[in-house]
Formats: C-alpha cells, structure tokens, sequence
C-alpha cells in the first residue's frame, strides 16, 4: 500500500493511501477517522482513499470550520486527481456515504457507480439509537447531544482509551482497533458534529448504478434511514443484513461481492452507452490506460 500527501483545495495537506490492487479504480469514502485496516482487502480493485482532516496523518485545516461536507468532497477529488482517476465507482462507509453521496451529487461525471454501506446520506444523527416508537426528531437531538457531551470530555477520552490494552482479537482488527483508540477525541466529535449534521441530501438526481447495505442491528444507522434514501432510484440493488454498523469488518465476504457485481453492472451500462464498446465486459479484465 503506499501512501503520500497531496494538497486540497484549500492547501489543507491530506494524507491518501492507495492499494496496489491491478484491476479498476475504486474510490473509498471512510467512516470518520477509519483506517484502511477496517476495510476489507478488494483484490479485484486498485482502492484510492485519505485520512480525515486533522486525524493521524492529515493536518487539521488552517481554518477549523472548513470541515463540513464541501471540503470532504474537495479531499476526495484531490485523491482523485492525484491518480489521475476522471471516473469511477465511490464507495462509502458510515458517515463516509454523506461525502460519497454528495461526491456524486455535485460531481456526477466523477462518479461511475455508489456502493453506500451503514450510512445515511446526510442527517446521519437522526439514525441513532434507532428504538421502535422514537421519532427521528428525538433520536437527532440525542445524537447531537451525546456527541457534545462526548466532545467536552475529548481530554478524559484521551487519557482513558489512549491507554487502553487491546483484546486478544483477530491480527486486522487489533490494528484498526489500536489505531482508531490514539485519535485525539475532542476533534474526532468536532468533526462528527460538522458532518453530522449535514442535511439530507436528495438522491433523485442519481442515475449511476448504486448498491446499499444496510444492517437490521446498527444502532448508529438504523436500517429504514440507509435504505429510504434510494428507494425511487431507478438502478438501485439494496441488502439488509443481520450485522450492526461494523458491517465491513464482520462480513467481509458480502461486501467484496457486492463490490464486485456493482463493478459489473457499471461496465453493462458503461457498454450500453457506447463508452467502451469495443471493450470486454468486465472493467476487472481492462489494461489500465
């Protein structure tokens, strides 16, 4: 895997990784603050990502409000444009769908394809706790709330879990965890908060074709929150699952699947539409350019 750093729009420095993977480029939108050991290996795909503002990594901008949504899209397209990437599939994780969604929103000809897995596309605090009978008003202010409370206690999180002793876990999930425990907490939730509280972003305006997996136990993106979303879209495959929000790190397997036939389905239409009509069926079997 390598990694390096590249400039945003603002001069933010963002550090990006990137597998070495041959097959077609793949964009990923993390969840806030992940790392690429909880994701799963694509084999099939060369994977572009970053490291969130401020986290481990990338520097914290010169400005503290250039944090809201814009300026995650801006990281990503500098990602991009690092690999000279003009098109591919994006795919988000948790709050990482609301950059994806508007990724492909406000930058349609970037996007070929949108995997969203556990997260809303935006208003993602209304999906908390996500108790029958809880109005999504009520759940929004809890989420708010709880993430305030954690912010102000960012010093003590810090002097807690920067100490923590890992469990005997499985290799991967030792370093995502380890990793994940050293971020400085009180910035962690200032980031939650900008990003958070993203508006709903209407998703009529995509036509790409879009996967969602959405998990029936997460109590941090209730299910009907992921899925409504995209209900009307016209190429869009959804999957509830029996996981919780840590979907990609306890199935694996579905989500390379997934992956991999919304790879295929991208390059059906790709064909269709004259884009590579002398090309194979498959963007797995392309030479890269």
């Amino acid at each position: 895997m390598l990694e390096h750093d590249v400039r945003s729009a603002d001069g933010t420095r963002i550090r990006l990784w990137r597998t070495d993977g041959d097959g077609p480029d793949v964009l990923l939108s993390p969840g806030l603050g992940a790392v690429p050991d909880g994701w799963p290996e694509l084999p099939t795909a060369r994977v572009h990502s970053w490291y969130h503002r401020g986290t481990p990594g990338s520097d914290r901008p010169a400005d503290p409000t250039r944090i809201e949504v814009a300026d995650h899209v801006a990281d990503a397209l500098a990602v991009l444009d690092d690999a000279g990437v003009e098109r591919c599939v994006v795919m988000g994780w948790s709050m990482g769908v609301t950059v994806a969604a508007a990724l492909a929103l406000r930058h349609p000809s970037r996007v070929s394809g949108l995997m969203l897995v556990a997260g809303s596309p935006g208003d993602s605090f209304a999906g908390v706790l996500a108790v029958p009978g809880v109005p999504p008003e009520v759940r929004r202010l809890l989420g708010v709330a709880g993430a305030t409370a954690l912010r102000a206690a960012g010093p003590l999180l810090d002097g807690v879990l920067h100490r923590l002793p890992v469990p005997n876990l499985p290799l991967p999930l030792v370093a995502t965890l380890r990793r994940f425990l050293r971020h400085d907490w009180r910035w962690y939730f200032t980031l939650a908060l900008a990003l958070g509280r993203t508006p709903p972003l209407d998703l009529t305006g995509v036509t790409c074709p879009t996967t969602v997996l959405a998990a029936r136990y997460d109590v941090l993106a209730c299910a009907s929150g992921v899925v409504d979303p995209v209900a009307a879209l016209p190429q869009a495959r959804v999957r509830v699952l029996p996981n919780t929000h840590f979907l990609p790190l306890e199935d694996p397997r579905v989500v390379v699947e997934e992956l991999e036939l919304l790879l295929d389905r991208v390059a059906a239409v790709e064909r269709v539409l004259g884009d590579d009509v002398d090309g194979p069926l498959t963007p797995r079997s392309r030479p890269r350019a």
